[in-house]
């Protein structure tokens, strides 16, 4: 018989979607919800909105006021145990005289990992966690790529033509899908902490790689990241412009020129190509926790080689370009159907005249599933 009632299930379910209103703002914090209750009476809830700002379990104890005496907290994450920008959860949760804490899942984070359960139990209050834990380990996908494997989580977004084409063989690639594409991949850049291009890509289609949301959403600009070995990008393109960060990296034996302000880095280029692992570890610990690669057929493709797409937002749309047309990825080198990189279809949805397609590669990967560990 399961620990978890139906009513703790349908308050976790509500403490996550609190959570997911943080998506655009929190990082790096995680996003986290909270709901306190008295059996199925709701007295307080919030959810972490910008780092440096409340946590959820403050901002739902300040609504439950007396009220929190007594009551369950549901939380999506375990409640913090140290100090940071903000006072620790856990003293706060004892502080009221909340009597059961139910957490979905333990925090990785080395300051917590399992001192907040710890925290709580000390002082009498009944601790049980797991409800709910996949749908908050897949909330925090990113946050716990960064802190298990040491890596941002990494999304390659592409647009293709039915026939597998990503552009034209002059380079022309706008635009194959439609508004409603463009539009929703604002939503996922929003989330993303940068948002990685090529030199290339900068060269031939001069995008802004901002977030345009046409609302009065908050979010946080994502850093724009963009891999220039020889800096021949540094001083030409949007991607310049406007109130978004840029980080140019370039090859460790690239002579700068003076007078260059932009933010640079270097990460080493074996065989002609960056070593995308340093690249990821590099913006990991910049406390990016999820990525999004915009970039052509050839950087696309070596993310995919490297084993280090976690996913492929693909946006599909009902034309045709032709076998001169340049392809969906170009590199990889298949010989047999045995080497095939086999892909899940994690959901698929209709935007205008195109097809969104999420997938994920086919692999032994327990970052979202249980953390790593």
């Amino acid at each position: 018989m399961s620990e978890f009632t139906a009513t703790d299930h349908l308050l976790m379910a509500r403490a996550l979607r609190l959570a997911e209103r943080g998506a655009y703002t929190t990082r790096p914090n995680p996003m986290v919800g909270c709901v306190i209750a008295h059996g199925d009476e709701v007295v307080g809830e919030g959810y972490h909105q910008r780092a440096g700002e409340a946590h959820a379990e403050v901002l739902a104890l300040q609504a439950a006021g007396e009220r929190a005496r007594g009551a369950t907290a549901y939380v999506t994450l375990e409640p913090c145990a140290h100090t940071g920008r903000t006072g620790p959860c856990a003293d706060a949760l004892v502080a009221a005289g909340v009597a059961r804490v139910v957490a979905a899942m333990r925090d990785p984070f080395p300051q917590v990992d399992g001192a907040g359960f710890d925290t709580l139990e000390a002082a009498g209050i009944r601790v049980t966690h797991g409800l709910m834990e996949a749908q908050a380990r897949e909330l925090n996908r990113g946050y716990l790529s960064r802190l298990v494997r040491g890596r941002p989580w990494v999304r390659v977004k592409l647009a293709t033509s039915l026939d597998g084409r990503s552009a034209l063989a002059n380079g022309e690639s706008k635009w194959i899908s439609g508004e409603a594409s463009r539009h929703d991949v604002q939503h996922w850049r929003a989330r993303a902490g940068a948002i990685i291009t090529g030199a290339g890509t900068v060269l031939a289609d001069d995008p802004s790689l901002t977030v345009r949301l046409g609302d009065d959403t908050p979010f946080e600009p994502p850093l724009r990241v963009v891999l220039d070995a020889g800096l021949a990008t540094i001083t030409r393109g949007r991607v310049r412009e406007g109130d978004a960060p840029t980080l140019y990296i370039h090859a460790p034996d690239t002579k700068l020129s003076r007078g260059i302000s932009a933010q640079l880095a270097t990460v080493a280029v074996k065989g002609g190509r960056f070593d995308l692992h340093e690249v990821l570890a590099l913006l990991a610990g910049r406390g990016i926790n999820e990525v999004q690669v915009e970039a052509g057929a050839t950087l696309a493709a070596a993310f995919l080689e490297a084993g280090l797409v976690d996913e492929l937002l693909l946006y599909i749309a009902p034309v045709l370009m032709g076998s001169q047309a340049r392809p969906l990825f170009d590199g990889l080198n298949i010989e047999h159907m045995t080497d095939k990189l086999q892909l899940d279809i994690i959901e698929t949805r209709r935007l205008g005249d195109d097809m969104r397609v999420l997938l994920q590669p086919r692999r032994d990967d327990a970052v979202v599933a249980s953390g790593g560990r």
